[in-house]
């Protein structure tokens, strides 16, 4: 006999719900939150498996591996698709949960969500890790600007380096004034120490790009260094899930909303959709592309006419969503950049 099983995945506990094909419950539980409980539950309970189902979430990544490598048909389903369906019971539990994902199973009333690769999500983490400590950096150099403010000590444009400025007020401004100066030396102390953790996460990132084929191509495009090709190159993954470049641009959610119903048919701003992180590494370098490069290329042409008639804001997300066409097409064709049409520079 054909079963259905759902999952509803917390950090202690997973609420586990069998189904046979006409969607009448035969096994419910709750077991802990690891791989041998849930696998050891279901094998029990069930020896045709059809599909097992859990939703994104923290532990599904961990969970997707384990139970696949135990030879358990289980995928990962958009939480959001999975929300609208559960959202028509009236009581929401996990028991509730996981028999509507059970039921989801058997339907087919899903979209199947792609679970990244080890060294996908290992390079996610490094960049993340570096996010942290940048942002870190910036916060401690703000509150040193802050804290001199309230003394009306200016730090002002910090020429030559935040670091150099700041010792320079220290031994000037704050002559007179030993706590105060001690207090910003101990900030900037700190700073230093996140600044060293900084450049020894961009020294690995470089390392993983060298190592990468895929990486050293994406950085043949302009504007786009080690950071942003290992975080395109993380967030697709594997190119070939995509079936046209152009849903690219969509899925990291630099495409604009659209409301259509009846008479009324209007376009909002981008979706946002998708990463956050590799959405504002493109702009970034779409930021580069417009206003630092000197080689001209189509891409940047394309960027400046539109900056003519729209508005640099608008140029800008135009072309950070041309650019994560681009790069796709690039790695899949295992070609360079192309700076102009015929370019022969390019692979």
């Amino acid at each position: 006999m054909k079963t259905y099983v759902g999952l509803d995945v917390s950090l202690d506990e997973t609420a586990i719900c069998v189904v046979d094909e006409v969607g009448k419950v035969l096994a419910e539980r709750k077991v802990p939150s690891t791989p041998e409980a849930i696998a050891g539950f279901i094998t029990g309970r069930t020896s045709e498996v059809v599909r097992i189902g859990l939703e994104t979430g923290s532990l599904s990544v961990w969970l997707h591996g384990e139970l696949r490598a135990r030879g358990l048909p289980v995928i990962c389903i958009d939480a959001r698709h999975a929300k609208a369906a559960l959202s028509m019971r009236i009581n929401k539990t996990d028991r509730n949960d996981a028999a509507g994902i059970a039921q989801i199973m058997r339907t087919g009333w899903y979209r199947e969500a792609h679970v990244k690769s080890g060294p996908s999500h290992l390079a996610r983490a490094l960049l993340a890790s570096r996010a942290l400590l940048v942002g870190m950096r910036g916060d401690i150099a703000n509150q040193i600007r802050g804290l001199l403010k309230t003394f009306g000590v200016i730090v002002g444009k910090p020429v030559g380096g935040f670091r150099k400025k700041a010792g320079e007020v220290t031994a000037t401004d704050l002559a007179e004034s030993p706590e105060l100066a001690r207090l910003v030396e101990t900030l900037l102390a700190a700073r230093d120490e996140v600044s060293r953790q900084i450049a020894a996460l961009d020294r690995e990132v470089l390392r993983t790009v060298r190592a990468n084929d895929a990486c050293k191509r994406l950085m043949t495009a302009p504007g786009v260094g080690g950071v942003i090709a290992l975080s395109v190159w993380a967030a697709i993954d594997h190119p070939a899930r995509f079936r046209k470049s152009s849903s690219v641009g969509a899925y990291f959610g630099l495409t604009p909303r659209r409301y259509a119903s009846g008479e009324i048919d209007r376009s909002g701003r981008v979706s946002k959709c998708g990463d956050k992180d590799v959405r504002t590494h493109l702009y970034e370098a779409a930021n580069v592309i417009l206003t630092r490069i000197r080689r001209p290329s189509t891409l940047q042409a394309w960027g400046l006419e539109l900056a003519r008639r729209s508005g640099f804001k608008k140029a800008k997300v135009a072309v950070a969503r041309k650019l994560a066409v681009i790069l796709h097409r690039m790695w899949c064709d295992a070609s360079e950049f192309r700076w102009t049409a015929g370019d022969p520079t390019a692979a």
